[in-house]
């Protein structure tokens, strides 16, 4: 039987792995399965290894699942040059090449081999300082492996369920094993790791209440997409949405973990460098929290990005993700300060920005997230690099760089180069976190999971907006408000049951190609017939069919000429 390339790549990608089973007696020059993790050093090089997968992703964003829910999701639109198919097939829920998800299938499985490696042989290691330590370490291992999971499975739908380090060719695995195996490692995580502050763990690792707010995640998607009421788990029984409720309350009260007092600290552009010189943010008190290199309270999970990336081996340390969702096209940065520029992808639909105007039109967080360029930024020049396809007149704010003006009152890049002394290169020059869960999202599914009220208009109330009472409706305008361009919104109109005719809405909304006005066309029948045959799902890579040979089907939807995309015209 043929192994799975994803478990090759994963097997080579770690110099422990060797087969050398006939020996006796202990091997004193290379680190494999009898000798390692070892050492406190090993173990933490081990966990190290695993995160760093989220990175090893972020070298090549496009092909990750946070970005494709924000370009698949009724807010955004594909956006990039007219070479860009990757950007606008995700829009469209359309292919273009048939294996163009497949660095990231190979990654992730990559991440899941290290995650299993860890989950095997951390108790091996006789180095633990404390019995906390090793439980966090374990605990950590089984968050990741459950996050590389719940990501795999929101974006392919079933995938083989890999556990252990053996070499397989495994089939499709149901929903419910998925699920059940995301819910068992996430039980593992909160039951493992002590229960201490955020602080008390190195920034970027996971905590005992990032497992718990992951788990009310997925156990809203789970529950929502698939019709369910409980999460079914390997070993036998289930997790209820009472466990759930408990988990989100002890996170809320017990993490340490806390809402930023300002909406608009959460972002680049209140950097110290810039703020002063930024209309929207001059004399308001505001203060980044991430300033040099401060944690965010408020963040429960995020990819961390460095100062010192490069191009020959780094790259993935640098925040590619802002670069890809930077205004597209090269021009003065006058003229877009102070945001810099990048390759396009993700123009913001206007109809979000009109139905939160409508909704909410003294709500601080319209502005504070999406640029309304003809008004903020008139300067602005469209059609960025003369191949602009779906731009629009607004863009969002989270994710754009940030530039910053010197002494000298020249603009450099990103507010990066006078934060931390780093080469002005806008290319590598990103350095703010990629929040992946945050506080008020935990808010605001405890609301949603207890049908209240109390901690969505705690989230209002720091939006300067006043109460109201809960609802369905009420939960899903806020969390698309508060977590607009945070990775979340695709997951939570598909668990609602509303995605068809969100995503359909997006046809015939002003966009401009080239620079020229025109609206936004149906393709390969519309975005309702494409999520109609794929239910949202992504291609499986081509190539890991092959190499499976035949043990892995291609997804629902995927291989007629009605999802083949050639282009914009």
């Amino acid at each position: 039987m043929k192994n799975l390339l994803y478990v090759c790549v994963a097997a080579s990608s770690l110099l422990f792995m060797s087969c050398e089973d006939f020996l006796d007696t202990k091997n004193l020059t290379k680190k494999d399965t009898s000798n390692y993790p070892e050492t406190l050093t090993d173990a933490e090089q081990m966990i190290t290894g695993i995160y760093s997968n989220l990175n090893y992703a972020a070298a090549d964003p496009h092909q990750t699942f946070f970005y494709a829910a924000e370009l698949a999701s009724d807010d955004r639109l594909g956006g990039g040059g007219e070479n860009d198919k990757l950007m606008q097939s995700l829009d469209l829920l359309m292919n273009y090449q048939s294996s163009m998800l497949e660095t990231f299938w190979k990654v992730r499985y990559k991440g899941i081999f290290r995650a299993n490696m860890a989950i095997e042989t951390l108790d091996n290691c006789t180095g633990y300082e404390t019995e906390d330590q090793k439980n966090q370490m374990k605990g950590e291992a089984y968050f990741m492996r459950a996050f590389f999971y719940y990501e795999m499975a929101s974006y392919f739908g079933q995938i083989p369920l890999v556990v252990t380090t053996d070499p397989v060719n495994l089939p499709k695995a149901t929903p419910d094993e998925i699920y059940a195996q995301i819910a068992s490692d996430l039980k593992n995580a909160i039951e493992l790791m002590p229960a201490k502050s955020y602080t008390s763990v190195e920034a970027g690792h996971a905590t005992k209440w990032t497992a718990q707010a992951l788990m009310a995640r997925v156990y809203l998607f789970y529950t929502g997409f698939y019709g369910k009421t409980e999460m079914p788990l390997p070993e036998g029984g289930s997790v209820t949405k009472s466990q759930v409720v408990t988990w989100v309350e002890d996170c809320i009260k017990n993490s340490g973990n806390t809402l930023v007092t300002d909406f608009r600290n959460l972002w680049a552009y209140s950097n110290k460098y810039t703020v002063n010189d930024y209309a929207m943010t001059k004399g308001k008190g505001l203060n980044w929290v991430e300033n040099d290199g401060a944690v965010n309270p408020e963040t429960l999970f995020a990819i961390k990005f460095s100062n010192f990336p490069s191009w020959s081996t780094t790259i993935g340390y640098s925040n590619q993700y802002v670069l890809h969702f930077g205004l597209r096209g090269g021009q003065d940065y006058a003229k877009t300060f102070p945001f810099g520029q990048g390759w396009g992808a993700g123009p913001v639909n206007p109809t979000l920005w009109n139905e939160w105007k409508q909704a909410e039109p003294t709500d601080v967080r319209r502005e504070a997230s999406i640029i309304d360029l003809p008004n903020e930024l008139p300067n602005y020049a469209k059609g960025g690099w003369v191949d602009f396809v779906q731009e629009t007149d607004y863009w969002q704010k989270k994710y754009s760089p940030v530039t910053a003006k010197k002494a000298d009152g020249t603009i450099t890049p990103s507010y990066s180069s006078l934060m931390y002394n780093t080469p002005e290169d806008m290319q590598l020059d990103n350095t703010q976190d990629l929040v992946l869960i945050r506080m008020a999202d935990v808010y605001l599914m405890h609301s949603e999971l207890t049908e209240t009220n109390t901690y969505m208009n705690l989230v209002r109330k720091r939006a300067g907006l006043t109460d109201k009472p809960y609802s369905l409706a009420n939960i899903q305008n806020e969390r698309r408000w508060e977590l607009a361009f945070e990775g979340v919104r695709w997951n939570d109109i598909r668990r609602w049951g509303i995605a068809p005719d969100l995503l359909d809405k997006q046809i015939g909304v002003p966009v401009y190609f080239k620079g020229v006005a025109e609206t936004n066309k149906s393709i390969g029948g519309g975005y309702k017939a494409r999520y109609a045959a794929t239910k949202g799902f992504f291609p499986i890579p081509e190539n890991q069919i092959a190499l499976s040979e035949g043990v892995l089907v291609q997804n629902e939807g995927w291989g007629t000429p009605a999802a083949e995309y050639a282009g914009w015209k």
